[in-house]
């Protein structure tokens, strides 16, 4: 019976959609664990550090698959293993040097670019147009992502605007980080995408919940994570769309498929998502041409 080992930033099963979602998708794909195949799943509990010891467990198991979650985690697995197949979800496989090109990625590792650096720009344009009077910008963002920080200050020069970053190395980072952004007096937040700590849902809880609390305008990338968390702005493709892309992926290996001949996928859908509820409390009146465009307005 083939396995599937998957890392995430969940600290166990039980607080974890991701694995859900995974499962599911698997299901409908005619892969039932414990029937023809198995799922070994380890959690790194947000922290990076953890991660490349978790990729040499599923390495030193043999297993048939490896599942992963963000540029580090891919990198990790690329460093540990040259023949089991890779399937990753990627800020973008290709500008990370992680795939040769879309179309044919290889090597033992292909997956799905997300084209975060692309949605970390929209994000900034979304947040001006939804608080035009906002002009200093915080920006929370793990220093391991693959971004392009010189598109953000191009679009904000063009917006008028003032960028001040905060870095999240672990967890534990987290509080000091979210100070920060309020000692250096931000108007509006950007939470970048493609940070293992949003695996694990007390850390985003604690982003969204300090972040309201403070008064700050956020928005988030993924909408089905945090505007389940209280957002008031989320844009980006649903978490779940993402899992059910890797899912065909391992399904495609696991009938026989070769990594390196099955092209990166990206999404094809991505959502823009608007809590009233939250803009009321914050005091933000969302200008109609905003909500227009809305995939979805939760009242």
């Amino acid at each position: 019976m083939p396995t599937v080992g998957v890392v995430t930033g969940s600290p166990s099963r039980s607080e974890s959609v991701i694995a859900d979602w995974f499962l599911g998708d698997m299901r409908k794909l005619g892969w039932e664990d414990g029937g023809n195949y198995h799922v070994l799943f380890l959690w790194t509990e947000g922290r990076l550090d953890r991660v490349p010891a978790l990729i040499g467990e599923l390495v030193a198991r043999r297993v048939n698959v490896i599942v992963t979650f963000g540029d580090p985690s891919i990198r990790a697995a690329q460093h540990t293993t040259s023949t089991i197949p890779v399937v990753g979800a990627s800020t973008d496989l290709v500008k990370s040097g992680l795939a040769a090109t879309m179309a044919r990625p290889g090597s033992n590792i292909t997956g799905v670019s997300i084209i975060s650096s692309e949605l970390n720009v929209k994000r900034l344009e979304l947040l001006h147009e939804a608080v035009p009077a906002a002009k200093r910008i915080g920006l929370l963002v793990q220093p391991n992502e693959v971004y392009e920080r010189a598109q953000l200050d191009m679009a904000a020069r063009e917006l008028g605007l003032e960028l001040v970053e905060a870095t999240v190395r672990n967890p534990e980072d987290l509080p000091n980080a979210l100070d920060k952004l309020g000692a250096d007096k931000v108007d509006a937040v950007n939470v970048l995408g493609d940070s293992p700590i949003f695996g694990n849902a007390r850390f985003r809880g604690l982003i969204v919940e300090r972040l309201n609390r403070m008064r700050l305008p956020v928005i988030y990338e993924l909408p089905d994570l945090f505007c389940n968390e209280g957002a008031l702005l989320c844009y980006g493709p649903r978490l779940q769309l993402v899992t059910q892309i890797l899912a065909s992926l391992v399904a495609k290996i696991l009938r026989g498929a070769r990594p390196e001949d099955l092209p990166v996928e990206q999404p094809n859908k991505f959502d823009l998502v608007v809590n009233l509820k939250i803009a009321k409390a914050l005091g933000i009146e969302i200008p109609g041409s905003l909500l227009a465009r809305a995939d979805e307005v939760i009242e």
